[in-house]
């Protein structure tokens, strides 16, 4: 029974500059020209979530119940973790600190990125894809160092987006 569960420990995300223009609503996007940012090792992935906002209407005489009306979905973060990466008497990789440094440094043209988390089989095949569109930085946050555990030292991503779709292969 197992065997019908898709594993979320073999998955792959991938972040992709986003197009200058925003696409239609109901569009795809067309893909961008530029490197990947970081290598997409990451250890977590969270906030795959959208969530609808419900309107409630109150009819007048109607007493048994009250009409629910589909509002604006909404969007959570996106959270990736994962340890610092340096090579052998190389320095630590800081593409993703970089990306938000100039966001808050005020550098123009706004860096944004599409992103796509797969999910894998044993084969190393996605059997879904998340993508989500247009990401800015929100937080970054460094490793906790405490020098008694030994544990690897871990930093955090959160991007805010403007979209997420599921497609399922």
């Amino acid at each position: 029974m197992s065997e019908l569960f898709a594993r979320t420990f073999r998955f792959r995300v991938t972040l992709s500059p986003s197009p200058p223009v925003p696409p239609a609503p109901g569009s795809r996007p067309a893909p961008a020209a530029g490197p990947p940012l970081g290598n997409g090792a990451f250890q977590e992935c969270s906030g795959l979530d959208l969530e609808m906002d419900i309107g409630e209407y109150v009819e007048g005489g109607r007493n048994n119940g009250v009409i629910q009306r589909a509002g604006r979905a909404k969007v959570a973060r996106i959270v990736l973790r994962r340890g610092m990466f340096h090579p052998a008497g190389g320095t630590v990789d800081t593409a993703l600190w970089r990306w938000f440094q100039d966001v808050v440094d005020g550098v123009r043209p706004l860096r944004r990125y599409d992103g796509t988390v797969e999910v894998l089989d044993e084969d190393r095949e996605a059997v879904a894809t998340w993508t989500f569109a247009r990401g800015l930085p929100v937080k970054v946050i460094g490793p906790q160092l405490n020098a008694r555990t030994g544990e690897v030292a871990v930093e955090e991503l959160q991007i805010a987006h403007e979209g997420l779709r599921l497609e399922v292969s």
